[in-house]
């Protein structure tokens, strides 16, 4: 693992501790982040994979009672996975996905951490052709909606990997690309159910996102 400094936390989720190994805060970066350049990864948003955002905290709660019988269940733009955590401990087909190099490493450790085994993991970006990923039943994501650059790319990944009818659940922190998503997806044959939840974190904060839930028609 790169010098980076971290620090380990605990989330309560359904009455069960899970705890994480994070970076200690958004200013951490090592000296040399070549290969994370090459992925298009600056310095500046080097750190962003590894802290806890709300609304991957979102995420993990749903995850709780997200249906797993029977279903491939892919996380996009993974970061700390703790949705996948989640997943993995009730058993679910479970595949965490990210394009940052150092993903893999934090979520493998923190399956460890939670007494689990190591999860199935596709270091990819949605600008990637990826034929062996497969189609999944479910795919989920949080805040993943945050530039208008990858809107079509991220359009493309999730109908290519989406199997027939299949569902997207994704938690959004209201940064203004719900509705062009939305309708650009409803295009592809998506039907949308938007609505909104006021979420308290683990830090006492409260924050209020928008849950996107798509079913393949």
């Amino acid at each position: 693992m790169p010098n980076v400094r971290v620090r380990y936390q605990t989330v309560e989720l359904g009455g069960k501790d899970f705890h994480l190994r994070a970076l200690r805060d958004t200013q951490q970066c090592p000296d040399d982040i070549a290969e994370a350049e090459a992925c298009g990864i600056s310095s500046a948003t080097w750190s962003l994979f590894g802290i806890l955002w709300q609304s991957e905290e979102v995420l993990a709660m749903l995850a709780l009672d997200e249906e797993i019988f029977e279903r491939r269940i892919l996380e996009i733009g993974c970061g700390l996975g703790l949705a996948s955590l989640v997943l993995k401990g009730r058993g679910a087909d479970i595949t965490a996905m990210d394009h940052h190099p150092e993903a893999e490493h934090f979520l493998n450790y923190n399956a460890r951490l939670n007494d689990l085994e190591p999860l199935q993991f596709a270091r990819t970006s949605w600008l990637d052709e990826n034929p062996d990923l497969g189609l999944f039943d479910t795919i989920i994501g949080s805040d993943v909606l945050y530039d208008r650059h990858n809107l079509n790319p991220l359009l493309d990944f999730v109908t290519n990997h989406a199997a027939d009818k299949s569902s997207i659940l994704l938690v959004d922190p209201r940064r203004g690309l719900t509705g062009p998503f939305t309708r650009l997806l409803g295009e592809r044959g998506f039907t949308a159910n938007v609505t909104d939840l006021d979420h308290q974190s683990h830090d006492g904060t409260e924050k209020n996102c928008r849950l996107l839930r798509f079913v393949r028609d």
